[in-house]
């Protein structure tokens, strides 16, 4: 991929709606680029697409997929008269959030529409007759311990050797975040399929043995 055409990616994808910090994304990219040699990607929780693009430009640069899930309704925290509601995912014929219409901008405007396969749905549901294995997944989606616990059990077994399971939202320590990813991330420590890599901010990244 030229340089130019990857600048112009990371630009848009600093200008993208989103909560991944930009160290965080550039690290996606990199984990993407070695994950796409083995196989597909996968992230659950695509939202508006900033961390599809890191992901995607990855992919697109291997010549493979990057699949997307997300219901694009937002999370707890993003609903009317809560912290993080955005009125501009606010759709006034459903009432509803909707975010699928940014998403779709954002993959046409980064040219990443041979690459990027969304699919508007649970992740529970994607999983149910998924049979493709993985270079990588990505779990971004509903913080809560049930989702981020099922994410996990749906999707690990599809991650190939050698393959990531990356979290976000990982924080040691309660006073700076959540806990619901931080206890899954060390249920899959803990099963010993894993080798740890030096995290990102509030990225973890796992590595399949």
């Amino acid at each position: 991929m030229a340089v130019d055409r990857l600048k112009m990616l990371f630009d848009l994808a600093r200008e993208t709606k989103g909560f991944l910090a930009e160290n965080e994304g550039l690290k996606l990219y990199d984990l993407a680029l070695d994950a796409a040699a083995i196989g597909p990607c996968l992230e659950i929780g695509s939202f508006c697409g900033k961390s599809t693009i890191y992901i995607g430009a990855a992919c697109q640069n291997r010549g493979t997929t990057l699949f997307t899930i997300d219901h694009h309704r937002g999370s707890e925290e993003q609903q009317p008269g809560q912290p993080y509601f955005d009125p501009e995912l606010f759709d006034k014929y459903s009432g509803r959030i909707d975010s699928l219409p940014l998403l779709r901008a954002t993959i046409e405007k980064a040219s990443l529409e041979d690459t990027v396969i969304p699919m508007i749905t649970l992740s529970s549901v994607a999983s149910r007759n998924w049979a493709t294995p993985l270079g990588m997944v990505f779990i971004d989606g509903g913080h809560s311990y049930q989702t981020v616990l099922g994410d996990y059990q749906c999707w690990n077994r599809h991650l190939k050797p050698k393959g990531y399971l990356v979290f976000h939202d990982i924080y040691p320590d309660p006073d700076k975040g959540g806990q619901a990813p931080y206890e899954v991330y060390k249920i899959a420590l803990q099963s010993d399929q894993f080798i740890e890599l030096p995290m990102v901010e509030s990225l973890g990244i796992l590595k399949k043995r």
